[in-house]
């Protein structure tokens, strides 16, 4: 018994980390449906967009683990290469109101203007139900569904956990490397990888 207890902790913490794995949606299942307004109050239904390849990209422009993406212009580089083939990139923020990260229609729309940004739309999770349907953690969590609406890639934006834009360079970028190689034909190689960055304020 005491051997045990001693081991609680070690069993405990190893739980935990196996968790962090585990997908509220599995990779291979149906992406969950929604619909959300956007920064110009249009609506987007995920069922719009069946038939093509959809990004989802949960975003707070306050979190360094974004702006690594973005203060030179890589995020900008990959929406704009992918939404130019067709894919639509929706970006979704699902911080709440009165928390850091939120963002009001017109401050959405500034930060898509001031960032250069080239997703499809930016959409306001305001009530977070989106996030946690999709179990959202992190900013940015990246997700790519398929033109039959299957959930394909579900973490991480690419291989390096940091902060630095120096890093972008030498990572694999696992959302495009998703995406390539189911143009391809060929399977994901990594359909699901633990995600890194700064969590959502439900």
């Amino acid at each position: 018994m005491k051997l045990i207890m001693k081991k609680l902790p070690i069993i405990i913490l190893a739980l935990l980390a196996a968790s962090n794995l585990i997908a509220a949606v599995e990779t291979g299942a149906a992406a969950p449906a929604f619909t959300l307004t956007d920064t110009t109050g249009a609506e987007h239904s995920l069922s719009d967009f069946k038939g093509k390849y959809v990004v989802l990209e949960w975003t707070n422009h306050g979190c360094p683990f974004v702006l690594k993406h973005y203060k030179e212009g890589h995020m900008q580089a990959l929406q704009k290469k992918m939404t130019e083939q067709g894919v639509v990139w929706l970006i979704v923020n699902s911080n709440a109101p009165g928390k850091q990260g939120h963002v009001s229609p017109q401050e959405g729309q500034k930060q898509i203007a001031d960032k250069g940004m080239h997703a499809t739309a930016m959409l306001l999770d305001t009530d977070g139900k989106v996030g946690r349907a999709y179990d959202a953690r992190v900013t940015p969590h990246m997700y790519l569904i398929d033109p039959a609406g299957k959930l394909v890639y579900q973490g991480a934006i690419d291989s390096v956990r940091s902060t630095n834009s120096s890093d972008i360079q030498a990572a694999e970028n696992y959302v495009l490397s998703a995406y390539l190689a189911l143009k391809a034909g060929n399977p994901v190689e990594n359909a699901t990888t633990k995600p890194y960055g700064c969590g959502i304020k439900y």
